[in-house]
């Protein structure tokens, strides 16, 4: 038997929000902490007092509000890669179960999906 694949529900809305915030922090990283709703990813908090870099994003968490909608994270790439990198998966064990990496160009297939783990999920957009 195959194994079930994972997925993660973003509304399309959203989607589309998060590529236009990757295109205008470009050619810098952005990140944010998505809110959940339903099952489906409604909304995105963008890191409080960041630093939005061309290689990494420093915030401080202790500005971020108690919000127990918060499930996930966000961020970009500004190159052509979606893979995580050690710092990605470090960010991913303490935030949230759902993290989308946008990567350059910032259109509906540059969007990955993982777990805190790093597992890769696959992603629903929902009208």
């Amino acid at each position: 038997m195959g194994e079930s694949i994972k997925e993660v529900r973003i509304s399309r809305e959203l989607l589309e929000y998060i590529l236009d915030v990757a295109r205008d922090f470009y050619p810098n990283e952005f990140a944010g902490f998505l809110r959940e709703e339903n099952g489906v990813f409604e909304e995105v908090l963008i890191a409080p007092a960041g630093h939005f870099g061309s290689s990494s994003v420093f915030f401080n968490t202790w500005m971020l509000p108690h919000d127990e909608t918060i499930k996930g994270t966000v961020h970009s790439h500004p190159v052509p890669v979606a893979t995580p990198s050690e710092a990605d998966l470090s960010f991913f064990s303490k935030f949230g179960g759902v993290h989308l990496i946008v990567y350059w160009p910032f259109d509906e297939d540059s969007v990955v999906a993982y777990s805190s783990s790093g597992e890769r999920l696959r992603i629903v957009v929902v009208d």
